[in-house]
This record gives structure tokens, sequence and C-alpha cells, in this order.
């Protein structure tokens, strides 16, 4: 393990010394620093472990050579609380070299679909849209606007937004899936409680480079663009519709007045919305173990139900419940995240240990 982690630790090394020589080159640097960023956990825990080493070794020669029993005795207690230390950073070490998904430090585009349940569905996907955009400010990320469909009574049938900060998808990939709410609707006149549902989807970003979209491969429509109930009709043409030939894909969108924007917009949308089904592809010939780990986020399955009546939210993946709905909805979900990746960890733990 030794061996491996000098090597992590050279090769963070070589990855500063290169972005200080691309200082000039915004890309090449920010590929660069991507990179270091997923070895950073890993190499500054292998410092902490190899100081803990260190002082665990002068604290044992101290207690050895020490003739004052006094001093014998704080630097033996010393040594035994390094030991400690050593032992949990070794724990961490194993953690931190486990295979980590390419993805986590990627930024991501989120998509937010109305599902069963008519207007009450499309409020619930606006409910989750604040929810997810809360939580990237709990965490000083930014989120952008990408596309929106608004319902007749101000929900959601369907709205797209980006999130940019350093792990987004390593965090909100947990939120894919159906999200089932439990309520009474506002319309409901009769007080009967609802179900309703929404789905999330959570995609990693893709750079140009890695999803390469030939020009012929696409159809651009332009047209107007408008609100619902035809507010704020553009008077030129800016909304942007994209159609990915070879696999049927379509992404609209219509939200900026630039028609330039809307097509960066969509073409950001659509290339992350194929590299997702690359990945897809790729994780399709993994073993069964694998694609049942929990964390999978496999957006068939119903993943949490939010029931208002009993103010609770539960999480089936790993049959989590919590009784504060609010404080979810207002973006307080790392007690669902925070378990579900402890979750997923151990599960890759056990199958490491369980290979031959």
């Amino acid at each position: 393990m030794i061996e491996k982690l000098e090597q992590i630790e050279a090769r963070y090394n070589e990855l500063e010394a290169a972005m200080a020589a691309a200082a000039d080159d915004y890309e090449q640097v920010a590929r660069l620093a991507r990179e270091q960023a997923e070895l950073r956990d890993l190499v500054l825990t292998y410092r902490r472990f190899r100081q803990v080493e260190a002082d665990l070794q002068a604290a044992r020669e101290l207690a050895e050579s020490e003739t004052d029993p006094d001093f014998a005795a704080l630097a033996a207690a010393e040594a035994r609380e390094l030991e400690v230390e050593r032992e949990r950073l070794t724990q961490e070490l194993r953690r931190l070299l486990l295979p980590r998904d390419p993805r986590d430090s990627r930024d991501v585009i989120v998509e937010i679909r109305a599902g069963t349940g008519g207007e009450e569905a499309a409020l619930f996907a606006a409910d989750l849209y604040r929810m997810i955009t809360r939580y990237a400010e709990r965490r000083n990320w930014k989120t952008t606007l990408l596309s929106s469909h608004e319902s007749d009574t101000g929900g959601f049938k369907e709205v797209i937004f980006e999130v940019r900060g350093e792990g987004a998808y390593s965090r909100l990939k947990y939120e894919s899936g159906v999200h089932r709410v439990q309520r009474v609707p506002v319309t409901e006149s009769q007080g009967r409680i609802h179900t309703s549902t929404a789905t999330v989807a959570v995609l990693p970003e893709a750079d140009e480079v890695e999803v390469a979209i030939a020009p012929e491969d696409l159809r651009i429509d332009v047209f107007r663009a408008g609100g619902p109930g035809g507010q704020n009709v553009q008077k030129n043409a800016a909304a942007v519709r994209i159609t990915h030939l070879p696999t049927g894909l379509v992404v609209q969108c219509q939200d900026e007045r630039s028609l330039q924007q809307n097509r960066q917009r969509a073409l950001a949308i659509l290339r992350a919305r194929l590299y997702d089904m690359e990945m897809e592809r790729q994780q399709a010939a993994l073993s069964a173990e694998r694609r049942a780990q929990v964390g999978s986020a496999e957006r068939s399955e119903k993943i949490r139900t939010y029931n208002f009546p009993q103010n609770r939210v539960t999480d089936h993946r790993i049959g989590l419940s919590v009784y504060n709905l609010p404080e979810v909805l207002d973006g307080d979900l790392d007690v669902f995240i925070d378990e579900l990746a402890a979750a997923e960890q151990a599960a890759r733990l056990q199958a490491t240990t369980a290979e031959p």
C-alpha cells in the first residue's frame, strides 16, 4: 500500500508542476486541476499518516530511553494515542484507495420532470427543484437555470439546471431516481391525500473532447419562445430545439433571450445526455453485485417518499426515515447523502475483500 501511495503523491506533485507550466492554457490547467483534486484527500491523508508514523517512532524511542519515570510515562501515553491515530488513518487510506467514480468531481446537469399526478406532480417537481438548489447554496455551489416548462399552477412539467461546484456529482448523484410525495393537493377540496411522483436525473457534464458531436448529426430548429399563458413571448426567434439524429435525443432551450446562449446550453445538455448514455452502456456490462450497490442511481426505482401528514421523509434504499420534512425540502439533504455514500463505500470495501 505504501508503494502505491508514494506513486500517487509523486503524480500529485507532477500535476502541480504541470499546472504552473501551463498557466496560459485554461483548458489544460482545468483538466490537470480536476485530476489533482481527485487525489488531494488521499495525498493529504497520506502525508498526515507519515507525520504520525514519525511522531510515533520518536515517542517510542523517548519512552524507552527516558530515565525520568514521569517523562517516560508521558511518552508512552503519547505513543498509545498515536497508535490509535495511525490505525484510524490506515483505515481511511484503505477507503480512499478504493477506485473512485471518475465522474465524482464533475459539475452536473439536473433534469427534473413531473411524473404521475398531473398539476400536483408539477408542483412537487418545483419543490424538488428548490430543494436541490437550496442544497447547492448550502455548499456554495453555483446553479444556473438552463431550461424550464412551467405548468398552469406555477409548478414545472420539466426543469433543467446546471450545478457547478467541487464534488457536485459525488453528492447529487444520490438524488437520481423517482421521488414520491403523499399530501393533500392545494386543488383538493375534500382533503384527500394524493400520491404523486417526479423523476430526477443527475448527469455529469462532459467536455467537448469527450463527446464529439458531428454537425451533420444535428437538426437545429429555431422558433419564438413564450411563457405560460402567452406571457414573455419573444419578438425574435430565440428558442432552440436540437435533435440528435443518430439517437433521436431532443433538447430544447428557450430561457435566454440570446439565440447563441440557448444553442450553447442545449448543446451542453445534449452532451451530458450522450455521455450518460455511454456510461450506462459501460456499466451494464458490470457484474450483478456492482449493479446492486447502494448509490447505483437507477432512475427507474422509487428512491424516496415525502409524507406530509406524518412530517416524514423516507429513503427506501437504506431504510432511513427522518421527521423534519420542511427542513429536507429546504435543502437539508446531508443526512441522506452521507448515509448513502457510507453504505456504498461499505459495499465496495466488502466486495474488494471478498475478491480472490
